[in-house]
C-alpha cells in the first residue's frame, strides 16, 4: 500500500496515494524522440495542453528542451521563448496545475511567475546552483529526479555496482540539499529517473524496487513512457512500445508510484484507475 501525502503547491494541493495522479507530457521542442516536434508550434501545444486536461490528467508538464539520448542543451533564451507562451496561455485556461520541466532556475522562476506551480528538475538541482533557492523562494512544488553526469553526459554513464542503492543514496543527498535550502517537505516529490544514466537492466531493477525509494518518506513520480529500455524488451515497433509502456505504468503503480508521467493520457487514466482498484 502507498503512503498518502498532500503535495502543497502555491495555489493548490494534491492528495497523492489515494488515487494515482497523471502528469501529462507536453514537449514544446522540435526534436522530441516521441512526438517528432508535433507541438513545437505554440498554437498546437496550447491546444494539446487543453486536451491533456480533458483526457484526465492531474497536471501538465511543459518542457522546452529535449533530454533524449543524443540531444544537446539549448540556450536559456531559446528555452524561454519556447515555453513561456504555452505556460501563459494554459495557466489562464486550464484548472489543473502546470509543471515546468527545466533545470534552469531563471526559466523556472519566469514560468512560476506566469502561473506554473511545479518545477520538474531532471538534475535534482545539480545543473543550476540557484534552483533550490528559487523553488524555496517561490513556494513551488518540485520533482527531484535522479540522474547522473553532466547535461552533456547524461546518457553516457558507466554501469553502477548496485543501481537501486546508488539511486536511493543520491536521492537522499538531494533531499538533504532541498531541506537545507528551505524547501518545505510537503512541496517535494522524488523521481528515480528511469532511463537517465541507467542501462536498460538498471532501469528495470529500479522500477521493480520502488519500495526502496518509498522508504525515503516522499511521494514517488515514475516516468517510463516510450523510453528506450522498453524497446529493448519488445519487438521495437510503435505498437509494441505503447503496450510496453502500459505494462510499466501498471508495474509502477503496483510497486508504489503516486504519479506517473505519460504521453498517452487517456490510456494512462484508464490503466491507473483500474490498477488502483485492483491494488
Amino acid at each position: 500500500m502507498r503512503n498518502v501525502y498532500t503535495w502543497n503547491l502555491p495555489r493548490a494541493s494534491i492528495r497523492l496515494g489515494e488515487r494515482t495522479a497523471i502528469m501529462g507530457i507536453l514537449n514544446v521542442t522540435p526534436d522530441s524522440f516521441s512526438e517528432s516536434g508535433e507541438y513545437f508550434d505554440s498554437h498546437k501545444a496550447i491546444a494539446r495542453g487543453r486536451q491533456i486536461e480533458q483526457e484526465g490528467a492531474d497536471m501538465i508538464d511543459i518542457g522546452g528542451e529535449s533530454s533524449r539520448p543524443g540531444s544537446s542543451a539549448i540556450p536559456e533564451e531559446e528555452e524561454t521563448r519556447r515555453v513561456m507562451p504555452v505556460v501563459e496561455a494554459l495557466a489562464a485556461t486550464v484548472r489543473i496545475p502546470i509543471s515546468i520541466d527545466t533545470y534552469r532556475a531563471a526559466v523556472a522562476e519566469r514560468a512560476i511567475r506566469a502561473g506554473a506551480q511545479i518545477v520538474n528538475d531532471i538534475s535534482a538541482f545539480r545543473f543550476d546552483g540557484k534552483m533550490a533557492l528559487t523553488v524555496a523562494k517561490t513556494g513551488a512544488g518540485v520533482v527531484m529526479m535522479h540522474s547522473r553526469g553532466s547535461r552533456e553526459t547524461l546518457h553516457q554513464q558507466s554501469r553502477m555496482t548496485n543501481a537501486v542503492r546508488e539511486v536511493a543514496d543520491s536521492l537522499a543527498g538531494s533531499l538533504t540539499d532541498a531541506r537545507a535550502a528551505g524547501i518545505a517537505t510537503e512541496a517535494i516529490v522524488i523521481d528515480p529517473g528511469i532511463g537517465f544514466g541507467k542501462a536498460a537492466e538498471e532501469s528495470v531493477a529500479v522500477l521493480k524496487s520502488l519500495a526502496v525509494f518509498s522508504k525515503l518518506g516522499y511521494p514517488l513520480l515514475v516516468g517510463t513512457s516510450r523510453k528506450s529500455f522498453i524497446r529493448l524488451m519488445t519487438s521495437g515497433d510503435l505498437d509494441a512500445r505503447a503496450w510496453g509502456t502500459a505494462a510499466t505504468i501498471v508495474a509502477a503503480i503496483m510497486n508504489g508510484a503516486h504519479i506517473v508521467r505519460v504521453h498517452d493520457v487517456r490510456q494512462a487514466r484508464v490503466l491507473a484507475d483500474v490498477t488502483d482498484r485492483l491494488v
